[in-house]
């Protein structure tokens, strides 16, 4: 698998990540295995973890999948902190829960340091200022290699970014994760052009339109579907109106016409987008996977990337786009 560097910095990964978020819940220690083996004998090093994936479930399976293989050197772990789900304070980012957040990530993942650490989400309670002091703590202790940001609006993201520019010394804001795919393209409004001009490496979540980009909702939901679970239905569910409809048609008829899958065309088409380090791909079972790492070996013909750009093309104008704006 190729590998690429996150951002600006001078770490490098491999240009599809694997996604852990189900592991412990959906995914269980045997299907884990399964996909970690397959996943780095394609030649992945990038793993995504977060400390509310399964309760912390996912980072468990980590830790003992990085301890039975003895792979922690070879292999990239990025998990998260910030998320308090079903509790009244959705989002802390303040300094206490932060760097008790990564202590018990570190506890789970049996390793002394994680390569990168995402603040899960924007918390308009915590002065940044804050933040950014705890998320730099957590560097000078060697307790994480690169600090990230997930699910930042783009005003969020330069802000941040800047802070840590700023002043020499401070670690830099090295990625951005955030939802894009086929179906969801909003963070070409602002995000995009603010991680390009400040060196921020985003990886994507979601690259599949929350599973609807593989066809699997074409004809209806499957029973085994996430769009079938009670955990997922609403998460899926967003995405099965009539534009989504649409591109989905246009995947499948590019597919078609590559004698590929579906989901490798989606891929391959996120994966390739300006500013894209590594789109993060979760599977619930290893053949899910295989399905995905195929995509590897696709690269979109011209007129196919032209076609499913003008047909999933998102509205634009003022003031992000139009005559006040001049492209490079």
């Amino acid at each position: 698998m190729q590998q690429r560097p996150l951002g600006a910095t001078g770490l490098w990964v491999s240009r599809l990540a694997l996604g852990t978020m189900t592991w412990g819940r959906d995914t269980d220690e045997h299907e884990a295995r399964d996909q970690w083996k397959t996943f780095l004998d394609a030649g992945g090093t990038f793993i995504d973890t977060a400390d509310v994936y399964a309760d912390g479930a996912s980072e468990e399976l980590i830790g003992m999948l990085l301890t039975e293989t003895n792979t922690r050197d070879q292999v990239v772990v990025a998990t998260k902190a910030v998320s308090r789900p079903r509790t009244k304070r959705r989002f802390d980012a303040s300094r206490a829960h932060l760097l008790a957040s990564l202590d018990g990530s570190l506890s789970r993942l049996g390793t002394d340091y994680v390569d990168v650490w995402y603040l899960h989400a924007w918390d308009p309670h915590t002065p940044l200022d804050e933040t950014l002091s705890a998320a730099d703590d957590a560097v000078r202790a060697g307790k994480v290699r690169y600090v990230a940001v997930s699910n930042y609006a783009g005003w969020q993201l330069a802000r941040a970014a800047t802070w840590q520019l700023a002043v020499p010394g401070r670690s830099r804001i090295a990625a951005a994760q955030m939802e894009y795919s086929l179906v969801q393209r909003g963070i070409e409004r602002e995000v995009v052009p603010a991680a390009d001009d400040l060196g921020i490496g985003i990886t994507p979540w979601s690259p599949l339109g929350r599973g609807v980009l593989t066809g699997k909702y074409r004809y209806g939901t499957p029973s085994d579907s996430r769009a079938a679970s009670p955990h997922f239905s609403s998460f899926v569910s967003e995405y099965l109106d009539d534009r989504s409809r649409r591109i989905v048609d246009a995947v499948h008829t590019a597919a078609e016409g590559l004698d590929v899958a579906p989901l490798e065309v989606a891929l391959a088409w996120v994966r390739d987008r300006p500013g894209v380090t590594a789109p993060i791909v979760g599977a619930r079972t290893v053949q899910q996977l295989r399905g995905a790492l195929d995509s590897e070996e696709l690269d979109l013909p011209e007129e196919i990337r032209t076609a499913l750009d003008d047909i999933s093309a998102p509205a634009v104008g003022y003031p992000e786009h139009g005559w006040n704006q001049l492209s490079r």
